[in-house]
């Protein structure tokens, strides 16, 4: 799918799609709990989500969407899978889903289970060391990395598991999902700084609210093992702030003002640090309960540390465009092990569409303050790819066309629709 968008602020408000991040934990959590049924309180779906739903059915959880409450409250309905380990091999289709690949594969280790992993796009290339090496070495026979379907077979033992904590939190997060349920103690050791902290801290609170207990200190976790998974029965999931970012971003660019709703100003979501960069930049930033208004200013360049929000840097990189002076992006040298080279990416969207744009080592300098004059970008299949350049196209001159736009499907399917609703003009091709 092809979409032409005419330039056009917008304004008005929107709900916030339930946090994808959180769902992926809460579906797990729930699949994995002692005989505990769970209803999962989720309005919205996208293709990452249900990547992870479909993996956990196959390992035997009933998951299935419904509605409570005489249709007012709409999510999963989870039946937990059964834990005995057998001989019989799983086939799990995780689509381009890295969280889904990355959290079962160690779960599928503790639980004994033979697994076919069926992988799509670049997710096979993506990293999976050093976790690869550690369940290696802990009693898993694994597939050569890389390789497509990627094969498990044997059972994790508990132990000491050490991990360089600067090339993925889901390495972490996998982990800490499955290390209770062996039958003894274990230990995970961080090398070095941890990137995207915020993640593995809602790992760790979803599984508070599943009761499972981890101590963490000095870059050490302490994971008691024989846990039990105790459901919560029913959970709602959060706004999600990564997708919001691009709602508040487009008002920070525009004439008028755009109201998020159904936020949580207290998550524990990393991109909830997106309201105190646009304000940074210069636009005005109101809250109000569960809600952010944002509206624009006389945008200034600022210097952004992404180590922990990799995911807005596409879309802080439209809002510098729109800045003035420069604006440098540091440390978010990860995203180019993304669906796409995000760095790269991000240059080139923008770039075609007449921004002042370079990439660095670790990162993208860009010198804003001009109008963008609009024209045709390649989604470079990336979902957060094809988001950005809609909200780019507020500040072209022309036209903005968007080829194979259908990538916004792996986290916001609706995300058009939404575009419309507060006022864009889009047609599809």
């Amino acid at each position: 799918m092809d979409v032409k968008i005419q330039p056009r602020s917008l304004s008005g408000n929107v709900k916030a799609i339930p946090s994808k991040s959180q769902a992926h934990r809460a579906l797990i959590c729930a699949s994995l709990a002692a005989d505990n049924l769970s209803f999962i309180e989720c309005s919205g779906d996208s293709n990452d989500i249900e990547a992870t739903a479909s993996c956990l059915r196959a390992l035997g959880a009933e998951i299935r969407r419904e509605n409570q409450n005489d249709q007012s409250s709409e999510g999963y309905f989870v039946r937990p899978l059964e834990k005995n380990q057998n001989d019989i091999s799983v086939s799990l289709p995780c689509v381009e889903s890295g969280s889904t690949f990355r959290f079962l594969l160690p779960i599928v280790c503790a639980l004994g289970k033979k697994t076919n992993f069926l992988l799509e796009g670049r997710l096979p290339e993506r990293p999976i060391s050093p976790l690869y090496e550690e369940l290696s070495k802990k009693g898993c026979k694994l597939s050569p990395k890389g390789l497509n379907p990627f094969c498990t077979e044997g059972k994790l033992s508990p132990g000491i598991f050490e991990l360089d904590a600067g090339v993925s939190s889901q390495f972490i997060s996998g982990l800490l999902f499955a290390l209770p349920l062996l039958e003894a103690d274990s230990k995970i050791h961080l090398k070095g700084r941890v990137e995207s902290f915020p993640y593995i801290e809602m790992t760790l609170a979803m599984l508070e609210i599943f009761k499972i207990k981890i101590e963490f200190k000095e870059n050490i976790f302490y994971i008691k093992g024989n846990q039990k998974y105790i459901s919560p029965e029913k959970l709602r999931i959060e706004g999600d702030w990564s997708n919001a970012a691009f709602w508040l971003a487009a008002a920070a660019l525009g004439e008028n003002a755009v109201t998020c709703e159904g936020l949580d100003l207290q998550s524990k979501q990393g991109d909830k640090a997106v309201i105190n960069i646009l304000e940074k930049f210069g636009a005005n930033i109101k809250k109000h309960g569960s809600s952010v208004t944002v509206s624009g200013g006389k945008l200034r360049g600022a210097e952004i540390d992404a180590r922990d929000i990799p995911d807005l840097v596409p879309v802080l990189a439209v809002a510098a465009c729109a800045a003035q002076e420069q604006t440098v992006i540091r440390n978010a040298g990860r995203l180019r092990i993304k669906e796409s080279d995000r760095l790269e990416a991000v240059s080139s969207v923008l770039r075609a569409l007449g921004a002042d744009i370079r990439v660095t080592d670790d990162g993208l300098i860009i010198n804003g303050g001009s109008s963008l004059t609009g024209g045709e970008v390649s989604s470079w299949g990336d979902h957060r790819m094809a988001m950005s350049a809609a909200v780019a196209s507020i500040l072209c001159s022309q036209q903005v066309v968007i080829k194979d736009a259908q990538a916004v499907n792996k986290s916001y399917p609706g995300f058009f629709d939404d575009f419309r609703l507060l006022g864009g003009s889009i047609t599809i091709i």
